[in-house]
């Protein structure tokens, strides 16, 4: 039987409003992190999903990256309100800054 063929994914990080994702739109994305303005110095980061055959590569972990860039940028704390999110960045001390 014949491996089953995947269609090429550019795996680019794309920014839509309130969301960083890859693939051709928020729509189909393959994998999404989204967050919400709160107020104007917080941000909070309800969503975050990789689809099951792309996780375990660090996706997830590139995503969440982009938006601490931002919050970074725009001098705004971060909520993490979804598990992974949390998980990440109130175990590492270097996100201390953006929480």
């Amino acid at each position: 039987m014949a491996a089953k063929e995947r269609k090429e994914v550019d795996m680019e990080i794309k920014e839509s409003k309130n969301a960083y994702y890859i693939g051709e739109s928020v729509a189909t994305a393959i994998a999404l992190i989204t967050f919400q303005p709160k107020g104007d110095d917080q941000i909070v980061i309800d969503h975050t999903f990789v689809k099951e055959e792309y996780r375990k590569q660090g996706i997830a972990h590139e995503l969440l990256m982009k938006v601490v860039d931002y919050a970074r940028r725009e001098n705004k704390k971060i909520i993490p309100q979804c598990s992974y999110a949390k998980e990440v960045l109130t175990k590492h001390e270097e996100y201390k800054d953006v929480l």
